[in-house]
């Protein structure tokens, strides 16, 4: 949303909007509305079993590595390093132009 320049990250890190338990339930609540809407008849059993596959699901993707993947984060860094790269990065910030928007376009997928 700030449009950073540098987005490091600690191994430990978790990258998400909300909490995975709100998420689930948030993602759960979608879910069975969306099915419920069709006519099917959702269990308890059925509810819970959702909410443990979406609650795994976003466990995996909360996941720094996950976010580096996706290049959503420049570097997995070491803890010990992170006043040197904060120091780095403020310098190179602090001393770079001015950069253009980043534009793609339409990306066809």
């Amino acid at each position: 949303a700030y449009d950073p320049r540098f987005i490091y990250a600690w191994p430990t890190a978790k990258m998400a909007v909300m909490g995975g338990s709100q998420a689930a339930q948030t993602l759960l609540q979608i879910e069975v509305g969306a099915r419920e809407k069709k006519g099917e008849t959702i269990t308890d059993e059925r509810k819970a079993q959702f909410l443990s596959e979406l609650s795994a699901k976003y466990d995996r993707q909360t996941e720094v590595t996950y976010a580096a993947s996706r290049l959503w984060v420049d570097e997995i860094i070491d803890p010990v390093t992170t006043r040197a790269r904060i120091s780095a990065a403020i310098d190179a910030a602090d001393h770079g132009h001015e950069l253009p928007p980043f534009r793609t376009g339409v990306l066809q997928v």
